[in-house]
């Protein structure tokens, strides 16, 4: 089985790396030239679209683009799978520009660079079937699972609800705290520095995640309504 990571900026790589511990054949490709981890072997775009499975790692909001440039060169038969953090938008996307023969796998790894550091040993990766077979499903869920990641099997719409208020209200918190220009402290309480953690995690990712994030998903406004009653209301407690 090849395996070829499409996009291999910050997250691509260390996710390419990730799985090149147990998926022997650990291919990549990106459009531009970038340093690849050394266990994972450049490609061209023609290798990339000859793999049995191609990753996406793109940013959300580029997804069209690259599968109007993909679908025509796949294998009819490959197994393509994003890892977008949400759901619905582009599993609409794939269904709609991918050969109706090809298989997808949507998953959302939930971690990073930042917070899988120190390895992704009982991270969690949501895992939502869209089109393929069930011996070719099982096949990547062993190999999440010898990854000891914790696999989370859901539909892109419970994802996309649960994401809204956990990932999607974390990073909108994050920006909010970097745009303050939160400051160390010698005085500082464990919560304060665990603000402060949040902060330079979501704030390490690029503008273009949070944007993705936050407009990409059909929940995210009814996170930041309740979260805007929730502010206004702690105010007019305040008020004499």
């Amino acid at each position: 089985m090849t395996v070829c990571m499409y996009g291999m900026g910050r997250f691509g790589r260390f996710w390419a790396e990730e799985l090149s511990r147990v998926v022997p054949d650990m291919r990549g490709y990106n459009r531009s030239d970038r340093e690849f981890p050394p266990t994972v072997k450049r490609v061209s775009f023609e290798e990339m679209c000859a793999s049995d499975v191609i990753i996406l790692t793109t940013a959300i909001s580029s997804m069209e683009e690259v599968l109007k440039a993909i679908a025509p060169h796949i294998k009819k038969d490959a197994l393509i799978m994003d890892c977008c953090s949400v759901k619905v938008w582009p599993v609409e996307m794939m269904e709609k520009y991918l050969p109706a023969e090809t298989e997808i796998l949507a998953t959302h790894p939930m971690f990073g660079p930042d917070s899988g550091k120190n390895g992704v040993e009982g991270l969690p990766i949501v895992v939502s079937p869209v089109r393929i077979a069930r011996e070719r499903e099982e096949e990547w869920l062993r190999i999440f699972q010898a990854l000891k990641l914790t696999i989370h099997v859901m539909t892109p719409d419970e994802h996309d609800r649960e994401a809204a208020f956990t990932q999607g209200i974390t990073h909108f918190i994050g920006r909010i705290l970097g745009d303050m220009h939160l400051e160390e402290s010698p005085i500082a309480t464990s919560g304060y520095k665990s603000l402060q953690r949040i902060m330079e995690q979501t704030c390490n990712d690029d503008w273009q995640l949070f944007m993705d994030l936050q407009k990409l998903n059909p929940h995210t406004e009814e996170m930041r309504s309740k979260l805007d009653r929730t502010l206004a209301k702690m105010i007019k407690y305040l008020q004499p």
